[in-house]
């Protein structure tokens, strides 16, 4: 009796992880070297892609997912639970952006940055899209803020290599969706 084929053991290991999942620990569970788990992660994604199966292989935050469509995501909304958190506020949007852009900072900077307060940090915080990443020098050691994976499944980055160009200084409209 042989066990199962690696299609269906990355398809698997995709759908029970949660998670994105690094290309090395494809490698693990296929038993293959990271250069064969790629192209296994390229054939199974054109396959589930063609196979028209309800969702997709995305690539972000440094792994792989699988991942309801947008099209279809709507008709699916009364299985979906809880009810999305609501919008952030465009003070919340500019410090998530200040931090995104200049991590990492401190309290003071982002309110300097910003010209006001930073108070949303919290909010941030509590969504999971920031978090403390240590202490900086300065006197008194202030926190320093940076962002966390959440963020970047949020915001379909793999990397904050992906952040749009900074234009005119206007953080919010760039994390708009």
């Amino acid at each position: 009796m042989t066990g199962p084929s690696r299609q269906a053991l990355l398809g698997a290991a995709l759908l029970a992880a949660g998670r994105p999942v690094t290309l090395r620990e494809l490698a693990l569970v296929l038993g293959v070297p990271e250069d064969a788990a790629l192209r296994e992660v390229t054939a199974f994604t054109a396959q589930v892609a063609s196979a028209d199966l309800g969702f997709v292989v995305e690539a972000v935050a440094g792994g792989y997912r699988l991942v309801v469509p947008p099209a279809t995501a709507p008709h699916l909304s009364p299985l979906l639970s809880p009810p999305p958190l609501p919008a952030l506020s465009s003070a919340a949007l500019e410090v998530l952006a200040v931090i995104a852009y200049r991590q990492p900072v401190t309290r003071a900077e982002i309110e300097a940055m910003r010209g006001g307060s930073a108070s949303t940090v919290v909010t941030l915080q509590e969504r999971e899209l920031v978090k403390v990443v240590g202490r900086s020098d300065a006197v008194g050691q202030p926190l320093l803020y940076g962002t966390t994976e959440r963020f970047l499944l949020e915001f379909g980055l793999t990397s904050l290599a992906e952040l749009p160009p900074l234009e005119s200084g206007n953080f919010a409209h760039l994390l708009r969706s």
